[in-house]
């Protein structure tokens, strides 16, 4: 006896493969991406530090990038004397960073994930290995960002509220 499904079963069905195959996809950028940092590692790599104020969202692991290619990668994190984040990067021999490059902390978009992003400086020196980078910019807070926003939009509007009256 051949059984038949509904309509909203095989809706479910194909959410369900659907959902399957997105993780599946998932999983193979998550293991090429690992396999693209492990292969930077084969050629050697060095250590460089930078220190932050806050690094919310930024995980041991997340890519370290320079204008927009993925470079090496953060392997710890650690707060200093002075309670800053002092990260430790392994970057790929390949790769030389200019003395006065600077860093930052930003994110994938809205929702992605956070990553370090360098930006070139203009010195003929370059990073030695376990040298720093002096230049930093910590990760900006969706939930500050939005607070300042709103706060900008309640003031604007009570100055436009004292000027009608």
């Amino acid at each position: 006896m051949e059984e038949k499904y509904t309509k909203e079963e095989m809706k479910t069905i194909r959410i369900g493969i659907i959902s399957l195959m997105a993780i599946f996809v998932g999983v193979f950028i998550t293991i090429s991406h690992n396999a693209s940092i492990k292969g930077q590692q084969d050629g050697g790599t060095y250590n460089i530090y930078a220190s932050f104020g806050r690094t919310d969202g930024l995980n041991v692991g997340d890519a370290v990038r320079l204008s927009g290619v993925n470079i090496g990668r953060v392997t710890s994190a650690e707060l200093d004397k002075d309670f800053r984040t002092k990260l430790t990067m392994e970057i790929g021999k390949e790769y030389r960073i200019p003395e006065d490059s600077s860093a930052s902390i930003v994110s994938f978009g809205l929702i992605g994930g956070k990553y370090v992003e360098i930006d070139v400086g203009g010195a003929e020196e370059y990073l030695q290995p376990n040298g720093s980078i002096g230049f930093t910019q910590d990760a900006m807070v969706l939930e500050e960002l939005l607070d300042r926003i709103i706060s900008l939009g309640k003031s604007k509007k009570a100055k436009q509220a004292s000027e009608n009256n």
